[in-house]
């Protein structure tokens, strides 16, 4: 009998591998995204570094990689502050404009290698920081000004930011180029 239960995880060892195990998901999908980002960035002539992202965003598919790269630490600060249980009340979709508009003047001639490096970089600390979260803190939920004060969990900002945000400018990076 005491083989058998040396065999048969308790429920603590359960829950720490199922934590392992979702933290994981996450952050590979992260890093999944980025890279998936990275390698078709790494495809594109120099014109289409350079052109418009769309007729209703004029930054340049360059500016629109390096913010990608740029923001994983802020998506992480947030998706830390929720996970810490505090309401997140700055970061408004105004606020998210501004930075936007500054970062596209700040980067309007940002080079390909030192962009996609960053990249890199960025992404794999976006995914490290992820797998140290916890069961209890991706479950935790505070209000989010950028979901008009719902109480969202941090893994939903995750998921809904550091992790999507590659995906949603890869989608409209492909579509500029038409590839």
């Amino acid at each position: 009998m005491s083989a058998i239960a040396k065999t048969i995880p308790s429920d603590n060892e359960r829950k720490e591998d199922h934590g392992n195990r979702r933290v994981e998901a996450l952050a590979d999908r992260i890093e999944t995204g980025a890279a998936l980002l990275a390698a078709f960035a790494e495809q594109l002539s120099e014109a289409e570094w350079a052109m418009p992202v769309s007729v209703t965003d004029r930054r340049p598919v360059g500016v629109i990689v390096h913010h990608v790269a740029s923001v994983y630490p802020v998506e992480i600060e947030v998706a830390r502050a929720i996970a810490g249980g505090n309401a997140v009340t700055e970061v408004t979709w105004e606020a998210v404009a501004d930075m936007n508009a500054k970062h596209a003047l700040d980067q309007a001639a940002t080079n390909k290698a030192d962009t996609l490096e960053l990249l890199r970089r960025n992404s794999r600390g976006a995914a490290a920081a992820v797998r140290s979260f916890t069961d209890a803190e991706l479950d935790q939920a505070a209000p989010f000004s950028l979901s008009f004060g719902a109480p969202v969990t941090a893994q939903f900002v995750i998921e809904d930011h550091a992790l999507r945000h590659s995906w949603h400018h890869l989608a409209r990076i492909r579509k500029a180029v038409g590839r």
